[in-house]
């Protein structure tokens, strides 16, 4: 006879677990048995069921005791309480701590079958309505990203799998290929979508800083720590917490993350009590994580906790059937934002040049990466262009082209200069000053870094 629904019967009774054994397992349901409610919530930890029927007076911890812990598990699970002792008092005590029913003893065979079909059916409808749910939220998140290749629709499904586990994800590619948006994707298709999506870059708190960031502090930890301060793993309790350019995390900041990762639990500065967490690790990098662990720079064996689900993005140059998408997705934005109605469609000529640019990016490209230094400087610094152009129509310009200068040097300084105004106006801080430049976060700082401008210009 085929299965017709899972059910866990909870009771200290051998003989009441077999007569209701016996009942369901003829009427076609798979049963599973426990005798506490110890054993009870290990059973449901393992598996979900569709059902759960319990008796109410038990050894141990307890009927109404392991109906709370199994609601905390599954919110929406399907518990009928079984007791000889149905009380107001006891029926409301079940009620408020989520049971489906009460089944009161002595009990009819047809009394407990009607009850465990209506549970099973009420179990289904549920998860229906979370399939359901979820597909349309996917649907509604995918919205951020765009792309119809291919090596995309790849990642779309690899996201939709993932999304509803609780694994650690390792999320690889260059800057600016969207490693923040697939988080967050995942986030928002997971069961934690309700919770906190915390975002952390490694590579823009300094190094000192970042343990006390993640992990948070006790009054006097450290010389400055004049109060307490709740580290970012906390803050992301229940939900995830994203560690994009996860290679720059130093040693010993690795080794505390690996504890979390292993024991799910950290110590904020200067205190000696653990705190346990239950958070989703989502980490990104741009750097090849292989090679740093074969130079020593990052552990093996948290580059393997990591990288349970590993997900690439390719750049833009391996799917050149995005950049159409891509460029209507700024159509559309830019018109909203402007109140224009310019078409989509864009001529073979633009769609062309685009492309070009992209193939000369990739041909000049040093690394393995596409920088802002492989556009052409006028893309890359437009008001740079409108300065040569006032010099060559013989208007004024700080840049003497007479006396013959350098192309690159002129730019370099023009870089160091911009980025030196943005630091100051946002007072060091570095992700504010990308944006306000326009850069992703992770090259104003390696640009900050090469350059070897002060954090505070």
């Amino acid at each position: 006879m085929a299965k017709k629904g899972s059910i866990l019967v909870v009771d200290d009774e051998e003989i009441m677990r077999d007569v209701l054994e016996t009942i369901l397992s003829g009427a076609g349901y798979k049963v599973d048995l426990a005798k506490t409610g110890e054993e009870a919530l290990e059973a449901f930890g393992r598996k979900p069921y569709d059902v759960v029927l319990m008796d109410v007076s038990m050894p141990g911890i307890g009927g109404l005791t392991t109906l709370e812990e199994i609601i905390k598990i599954d919110a929406e699970a399907v518990v009928l309480m079984i007791t000889a002792y149905a009380t107001f008092d006891t029926a409301i005590s079940a009620w408020e701590k989520g049971a489906t029913g009460i089944i009161r003893k002595p009990f009819q065979n047809e009394q407990i079958l009607a009850m465990i079909a209506r549970g099973v059916k009420k179990r289904r409808h549920e998860e229906e309505r979370q399939t359901l749910r979820q597909a349309m939220t996917r649907s509604v998140r995918r919205e951020g990203f765009i792309g119809r290749s291919d090596v995309m629709e790849n990642v779309f499904r690899l996201v939709d799998r993932v999304a509803p586990a609780r694994s650690t994800v390792l999320i690889t590619g260059e800057s600016g290929t969207g490693k923040e948006l697939v988080a967050k994707a995942i986030h928002d298709s997971s069961p934690r979508a309700e919770q906190a999506f915390v975002v952390v870059n490694c590579s823009n708190i300094p190094s000192e800083l970042l343990e006390s960031e993640l992990f948070g502090h006790t009054k006097g930890a450290f010389t400055g720590a004049i109060a307490a301060k709740k580290g970012l793993f906390e803050v992301a309790d229940n939900g995830s917490i994203f560690l994009d350019e996860i290679g720059d995390l130093r040693p010993e900041t690795q080794v505390r993350l690996l504890r979390v990762i292993q024991e799910r639990e950290f110590t904020p500065l200067g205190d000696t009590q653990p705190r346990k967490v239950d958070v989703r690790i989502i980490a990104a990098t741009n750097v090849d994580l292989k090679e740093a662990v074969r130079n020593g720079t990052f552990r093996e064996d948290l580059y393997y906790r990591l990288s349970v689900v590993p997900i690439e993005l390719p750049p833009l140059r391996d799917r050149k059937e995005d950049i159409l998408p891509l460029v209507q997705h700024f159509i559309r934005k830019y018109n909203e934002e402007n109140g224009r109605q310019i078409a989509e469609q864009v001529s073979p000529e633009v769609l062309s040049l685009l492309e070009n640019i992209i193939e000369r990016a990739v041909v000049i490209a040093p690394t393995d990466e596409i920088t802002v230094e492989c556009l052409r400087p006028e893309v890359r610094h437009p008001e740079m262009a409108r300065e040569m152009m006032r010099a060559s129509e013989g208007t004024s310009s700080d840049i003497d082209i007479a006396r013959g200068v350098n192309f690159y040097d002129e730019v370099r300084k023009f870089e160091v200069d911009l980025i030196r105004r943005a630091l100051e106006q946002t007072g060091g801080h570095q992700s504010r000053a990308a944006r306000l430049l326009g850069l992703n976060a992770t090259t104003l700082n390696s640009k900050i870094k090469t350059y070897n401008i002060p954090a505070r210009a």
